[in-house]
C-alpha cells in the first residue's frame, strides 16, 4: 500500500526510472525521511484512541528517541508505487521532469517553509473527474438552503468532537462543568443560525470556549489566553498551527482520490489560492486527531517550551519537535476502529476518505449527508 513520505532533509529529489532518489546535500546529516508505516497499528495493537492518550507511556519515550536518532545515508531510493503523497520540510531541489512524473502518478506534494509553516501544495491534474458532480457541487453552493444544510452539518460534526473531548477529560476529574455548559450554549446557536455568517460566528465562539478549557486540561505554567494563528505566539498555538496544517494537507490528499472539487466549499467561503473544501472537512477531524494529539504530547511532557526556536519573534517548533509531531500525527491517522456499519476496521485516514464519499453521495441525491460523530 502506498504511504506518505515526510522529507526533512535538504537536497535534490529526482526521478530515476520508476523510483525517486533523494540525494542529501550533507552526507553526514541525519534523518532524511520519515515514512508512514502501515504496520504500526497491528504491531502495537491500537484499535482506537485510548492507547494513544495514556500519559507517560513507553510509546512516548520511544517516539522521542526515534525522532531524534534516525539512521543517515547519502542517498535514499523510494519506489514510486510506494508513495501516496510527499511532505517537504527541507530545502528540496527538483525539476519539471520530476513534477510531470509525480503528476502522472497522481502524487500530491505539500510544501512547508523553513520554520514548518505550510506554504502550499502541488495538486496534480485530476484524473477522477465528474462533470455531473461538479455541476451538483456548484448547485449546492449557489442554493442558499442547500449550502446552509451542508455548512450546518460540518459545524455539528465539529461540535460533537469538541464536546466529546471535554467530556473525556471531565470524566477523568478535570473541572470542566462550566466549559461544557458554555459549549452546549454555543452548540445550540449552531442550530439557530440563519446565515453562513451567523453560523461561522457561532462556530468561532464555540472554539473560543473550547480553547479556554485547555487551561484545565493541560498543566500549564502560563495560562493559554487565545488562539493566535499568523504567526503563533506560544507553544500551544505553534502546535495547533502545525497540526492543523498537517490535517489540512491530509484531507486534501483524500479529496484528491475522489471526484470532488476541493475549491468549492460550504462552511468556509471559497477563495483564491486555497482548497477550501479541505477546511470544511478538517473541522470535523481537528478535535479528534490534532487536539487529542496535542493533549497527549503535552501531558506526557514530550514537548515543551525548550522545543521552540529561540529569538525569531514568533513561536516555531524546532525540527526534532516537528518530526515528533509528524510521527504522532501519522500514528493517529493509522489507528483503526471497527466500523459499525461496514463491519471492518477503518483507519482515521480512511474515515476522512469515507467522509468525502458521504459528501459525494449527498451531492448526487443518493443519501443525505451526516457528518461523522465518533462513537468509540
Amino acid at each position: 500500500m502506498a504511504r506518505s513520505y515526510y522529507i526533512f532533509q535538504s537536497g535534490r529529489l529526482r526521478r530515476k526510472g520508476n523510483t525517486l532518489h533523494l540525494e542529501k546535500e550533507d552526507a553526514t546529516a541525519s534523518s532524511a525521511i520519515w515514512e508512514a508505516d502501515d504496520s504500526i497499528d497491528k504491531e502495537n495493537g491500537w484499535e482506537g484512541t485510548e492507547a494513544l492518550d495514556e500519559p507517560n507511556s513507553e510509546t512516548a519515550v520511544a517516539l522521542r528517541q526515534e525522532a531524534q536518532s534516525q539512521p543517515s545515508s547519502s542517498r535514499r531510493i523510494i519506489p514510486i508505487e510506494d508513495v501516496a503523497e510527499l511532505f517537504l520540510f527541507g530545502e528540496i531541489t527538483m525539476n519539471t521532469k520530476l513534477l510531470n512524473f509525480l503528476a502522472q502518478k497522481g502524487i500530491p506534494v505539500h510544501v512547508f517553509n523553513y520554520h514548518g509553516f505550510y506554504s502550499g501544495s502541488y495538486y496534480p491534474r485530476e484524473t477522477n473527474v465528474s462533470g455531473h458532480l461538479l455541476v451538483k457541487q456548484v448547485e449546492h453552493y449557489t442554493d442558499p438552503a442547500k449550502r446552509m444544510m451542508l455548512a450546518r452539518e460540518f459545524a455539528r460534526g465539529a461540535y460533537h468532537h469538541l464536546h466529546r473531548n471535554l467530556l473525556y477529560y471531565r470524566n477523568r476529574g478535570k473541572a470542566l462543568e462550566e466549559a461544557l455548559e458554555a459549549l452546549e450554549r454555543e452548540g445550540a446557536e449552531i442550530e439557530q443560525a440563519d446565515s453562513i455568517a451567523a453560523l461561522m460566528g457561532a462556530e468561532g465562539r464555540m472554539r473560543e470556549t473550547y480553547y479556554r478549557a485547555f487551561n484545565e486540561i493541560l498543566d500549564l505554567e502560563a495560562p493559554f489566553l487565545k488562539r493566535v494563528k499568523r504567526p503563533p505566539d506560544n507553544l500551544i498555538n505553534a502546535l495547533l498551527s502545525f497540526g492543523n496544517a498537517l490535517l489540512y494537507t491530509a484531507v486534501l490528499g483524500q479529496i484528491y482520490r475522489t471526484p470532488l472539487n476541493p475549491t468549492i466549499s460550504y462552511l468556509h467561503e471559497p477563495g483564491a489560492r486555497r482548497f477550501s473544501l479541505a477546511l470544511d472537512v478538517a473541522e470535523i477531524f481537528k478535535p479528534m486527531i490534532v487536539d487529542k494529539m496535542i493533549f497527549a504530547l503535552l501531558n506526557r511532557q514530550m514537548i515543551g517550551d525548550e522545543d521552540l526556536v529561540p529569538e525569531v519573534g514568533f513561536a516555531a517548533l524546532k525540527e526534532p519537535a516537528r518530526k515528533l509531531v509528524v510521527q504522532e500525527f501519522e500514528r493517529r491517522l493509522q489507528t483503526t476502529v471497527k466500523h459499525r456499519r461496514l463491519g471492518r476496521h477503518v483507519s482515521y485516514r480512511g474515515f476522512i476518505r469515507l467522509e468525502c464519499y458521504k459528501l459525494v453521495r449527498h451531492l448526487l441525491g443518493i443519501e443525505p449527508y451526516q457528518a461523522l460523530r465518533a462513537w468509540w
